[in-house]
This record gives structure tokens, sequence and C-alpha cells, in this order.
């Protein structure tokens, strides 16, 4: 049995269309993404699952070890977003503990002191200091009363 090693160009027009209307179908109109997420990895697994050959059907191995990578893939994202709200809680406390004391705020070139009137909690915490709100990343140094 000989197998054809090239496409003719009708066949090569066919599958660029294929190709262009299911990447048109995942993408929706939206730029492409520079990451695959676990949603890309699922769409990819159920792709192979659906035109796998019958006659040569994927081996056991094979799709144990894929779902396998798709459990860790999923359980490594939802460690990342824990992880990403620890980072806040912390940076929030953090802040906070700050509230009543005289900092050290690194303001490009300028050192500026004084007193942290208030704080504004999030991800990204802000301190007020002198009437002035900073990111709680500029906070140099914390003085001593």
């Amino acid at each position: 049995m000989d197998i054809a090693l090239t496409m003719n160009p009708t066949e090569t027009l066919r599958t660029q269309f294929q190709v262009d209307a299911f990447n048109k179908a995942l993408g929706g109109g939206k730029a492409p993404k520079a990451e695959l997420d676990k949603d890309d990895f699922l769409k990819i697994l159920v792709t192979q699952l659906q035109h796998q050959d019958p006659t040569n059907p994927m081996q056991d191995r094979e799709f144990i070890a894929q779902m396998a990578q798709f459990s860790s893939l999923e359980q490594i994202t939802n460690m990342s977003q824990n992880f990403s709200k620890l980072s806040g809680i912390l940076n929030s406390s953090e802040a906070q503990a700050l509230l009543g004391r005289t900092v050290e705020i690194l303001d490009g070139e300028t050192a500026i002191n004084g007193k942290v009137s208030q704080i504004v909690r999030g991800d990204f915490p802000l301190v007020m200091v002198n009437g002035s709100f900073y990111d709680l990343a500029q906070v140099g140094k914390v003085l001593e009363e």
C-alpha cells in the first residue's frame, strides 16, 4: 500500500479552509492567546478522541497519561489562584500593621518620611503618607517612634 506524502492543491486548499474554520470557531474572532489553559487542553483531548482512527484507537496508557496531565494542570492552576489570594491577604495584613507607624517611602529618587494615616486594602494595598497614597511596595523602611 502506497501512502502519498504530499497533497495536491485541492487537498491543500480544503485542509487550509478546515484549519481556518476550526481556528475561528475556537477563537471566536479573539486575538490568539500566548498560553494554553486547562480548557484548551480539554478541547484538544476531546478532539483527539473524536477523530481517532476506529481501527487503531488510542492506547489506554496514552489516554490515562493525558488525563493525569489534565488533572495535574487543573491542580496547579487551582494552587496558583490560591497563592495569589494568600499573597493579597498577606499584603493587606502588612499594610494594616503599618497604620499609625512612621515609614520611609521611596518615590523614585526621593525618600519621603511620614506617618501612615490611612490604608486601602486589596491585592495591591495603598498607604497614605502626608496626604498622598503610595503602593505598599514603595515602603522602604519602618521607622521607630
